[in-house]
């Protein structure tokens, strides 16, 4: 015996209307929970290093177990504690850096770690992506752009670094500057490739770095609400 056509039809709208639901709450609560367990994640991971060489008697738990009279057997995982103490210990750091005392320490410090072969090319190199990345003055990566790239044609979004100085930039086209842009992998864009790229051939885009950010990351699939592209 068939089934009548009006009650495929209301089976259809039923499960369309199960499937529309679902997917509107994978819309809704995937954002929160990836946001939310990343921070928890990076949080966590932050306390295992900052109470990894915190003695044991130092410990937060162990002062809320004595508080309360519980057995130290128990443990308890208090999370968010060792962010605190990072994030205070960095900033001792950074006030006492700035002082008089603080920076004579430090240029002692370098001394002696340029006298060190292997350890001064790491720690210099590394110093010196710290000024770049944590620079309040620096104005790297915060401009989203247009380069043609692998060939004339084919255009990619990149983000300026800075411009081209010392031996690269003595190669550059008479008139003309070269820039520093990294062109990010999708959906990864941790990884990229660094570009040097003539000033003239770069097209800066109106987008802010997050929204070119999340354009890469979601494959091209989200575009800035206000800087959609028109549909031919």
């Amino acid at each position: 015996m068939e089934t009548p056509p009006d009650q495929n039809h209301r089976r259809q709208g039923w499960m369309g209307a199960m499937r529309s639901n679902f997917f509107t709450g994978l819309v809704i609560i995937a954002p929160i929970g990836l946001t939310a367990w990343l921070i928890w994640s990076v949080v966590g991971w932050i306390d295992a290093r900052v109470w990894a060489i915190v003695p044991d008697s130092y410990q937060p738990d162990r002062y809320i177990q004595t508080l309360f009279d519980i057995q130290l057997s128990d443990q308890y995982d208090i999370r968010g504690f060792g962010l605190i103490v990072f994030l205070v210990f960095t900033f001792v750091v950074g006030w006492l850096g700035k002082g008089f005392v603080g920076r004579s320490l430090l240029r002692w410090a370098e001394g002696l770690v340029r006298r060190m072969p292997v350890v001064r090319t790491i720690y210099s190199g590394v110093k010196q992506i710290a000024e770049t990345v944590f620079n309040q003055k620096n104005n790297s990566f915060d401009r989203a752009c247009l380069i043609e790239y692998p060939r004339k044609g084919i255009w990619v979004i990149g983000f300026v670094a800075t411009t081209a100085r010392g031996e690269v930039a003595a190669h550059a086209p008479d008139g003309d500057k070269l820039v520093s842009v990294f062109v990010p992998t999708t959906p990864n864009p941790t990884s990229g490739f660094l570009l040097f790229v003539p000033g003239q051939d770069i097209k800066e885009l109106q987008m802010s770095v997050e929204d070119a950010a999340k354009l890469i990351i979601s494959a091209g699939l989200v575009y800035p609400e206000d800087k959609a592209p028109s549909s031919a």
